[in-house]
């Protein structure tokens, strides 16, 4: 007669759960994570980051909660933090001459340039309205979807995407001018 262990029915339990987590939820988090950071790989380190963090602790009571909008911050507060550190790596790796040299009529205009300067753009916004801008523009929700998720009136909001756009397009053309906001 073999005896069970109570430990590893547990074990085996939670893997199965987190395995149905992950199945379910993978798609969204890599999607926010790239509508974030604009490129596959950072994508795919973001939700493999989070899910590595989760395996590695117990899930956080929010998490039990709503694992989907758990997963969601998850992924948009990792993204910006990889986008900020690959911003913050550039600038220390670069010498400060080759800095001074550089015109501002000689950068690039491709589409590539242009989405990295966004996803920059984006991450200097703060994380509230980053959320709202990635709901609106990469998972498509209407505003009265976003205020719902986020227990707030769709009027509030309009005025956060509307106030985010301008900020982005300010941001924008400082950085096409090579200046800081």
């Amino acid at each position: 007669m073999s005896t069970v262990n109570v430990s590893d029915v547990i074990v085996e339990a939670l893997e199965q759960e987190f395995e149905e987590i992950f199945r379910q939820h993978y798609r969204m988090a890599y999607r926010t994570a790239y509508g974030v950071t604009g490129n596959s790989e950072d994508a795919e380190d973001v939700v493999q980051t989070i899910f590595l963090r989760l395996v590695r602790r117990d899930f956080p009571h929010d998490f039990k909660k709503n694992p989907k909008a758990y997963l969601y911050r998850a992924a948009v507060n990792e993204s910006l933090n990889t986008i900020r550190a690959r911003k913050r790596s550039i600038v220390v790796s670069a010498d400060a001459e080759g800095l001074e040299r550089q015109q501002p009529e000689a950068e690039s205009r491709s589409a590539e340039e242009i989405h990295k300067r966004l996803y920059e753009a984006v991450a200097e916004l703060n994380p509230g309205a980053a959320h709202i801008l990635i709901l609106r523009y990469v998972h498509n929700c209407t505003d009265a979807e976003i205020a719902k998720l986020l227990g707030t009136t769709p009027g509030t909001i309009a005025v956060s995407l509307y106030r985010s756009r301008r900020r982005l397009k300010k941001l924008m053309r400082a950085s096409s001018m090579g200046e800081k906001s």
